[in-house]
């Protein structure tokens, strides 16, 4: 029977195993849909779709430079100690070495790493390791010169938070100090004229109601706005804020102190806006008493 690629999508469905080992298990069964399925199972190959529900909130951001272009990619697992673990961080190593050649997370899922794709390296390796694991997230900054910093680093290019800054101008132990201050800091946006549209309308809205609970005249309130919505930005924005290594001054006065211009960045931190499952202690001894 002849392996078609529809048949082998719909094994990979089924069992969430690698395109390669899909296509073994058919070849080996003569096509046959089930036996191919229990192939894999006996293989340990199948059980990679058992763990695909699971949440992985854990895992590392990965940065890797190369001139004026700057990746970062996060790559999730279910707990901090996969993510300690030198398999998979060579995994991470290798996956954002293929993203400096690629434009988003979608063409690097598809992207070749040593004969198979990344989606496929990661499946491959959740049936290893038994975790759940994802390509969750890329993000590319690009300019004269990029700098990237790494918070808790597990290792080199990867931790916690990754930072990538693009600088124009010869400083680049000044744009580290800045990627340094975008993972302490996290700002919004580089500057007001960056920021979204959406968030200054809600926060302009909930000032605006506060300073007319105030009973003030009209003119009164428009000032009060204009003081609160300056001080909003220097909050959320990168150049307006207080320099972590200087509080005295911004970080936009900073750099321009240090003959640089800050172009742009991006900040990624593991597990940011993942939902994670909580069970409370009660709860917890509770199911391992059932075990």
């Amino acid at each position: 029977m002849a392996i078609t690629a529809a048949l082998v999508k719909e094994l990979r469905d089924k069992t969430g195993a690698g395109m390669m080992d899909a296509k073994k298990a058919l070849t080996e069964t003569e096509g046959d849909m089930e036996a191919a399925v229990d192939w894999l199972r006996t293989k340990g190959l199948a059980k990679a779709a058992k763990k695909s529900g699971r949440t992985a909130a854990e895992g590392l951001v990965a940065v890797a430079v190369d001139g004026g272009r700057g990746i970062a990619v996060e790559v999730n697992a279910e707990t901090d100690f996969v993510a300690k673990n030198a398999e998979f961080q060579e995994m991470v190593k290798q996956i954002a070495g293929a993203a400096l050649g690629v434009a988003d997370v979608e063409a690097l899922k598809s992207a070749d790493l040593g004969g198979a794709t990344v989606e496929d390296t990661i499946t491959n390796k959740i049936a290893k390791i038994g975790e759940n694991m994802t390509l969750r997230r890329m993000t590319v900054v690009e300019g004269p010169t990029v700098v990237s910093y790494v918070h808790n680093a597990a290792a080199d290019g990867m931790g916690k938070i990754g930072v990538l800054v693009a600088i124009e101008g010869d400083n680049a132990e000044l744009g580290r100090q800045i990627a340094m201050h975008v993972a302490a800091i996290n700002p919004a946006s580089l500057d007001a004229n960056d920021i979204d549209p959406a968030l200054v309308e809600r926060e302009k809205s909930i000032l605006t109601e506060q300073a007319r609970e105030s009973g003030k005249p009209e003119a009164v309130i428009e000032k009060m706005i204009e003081g609160r919505m300056k001080k909003f930005f220097s909050e959320v924005t990168l150049l307006n804020q207080a320099f972590v290594v200087n509080p005295d001054l911004t970080v936009g006065a900073a750099a321009d102190a240090g003959g640089i211009k800050v172009k742009g960045f991006a900040r990624l931190e593991v597990g940011e806006g993942i939902e994670k499952a909580t069970e409370d202690f009660a709860a917890e001894v509770a199911k391992a008493a059932q075990v």
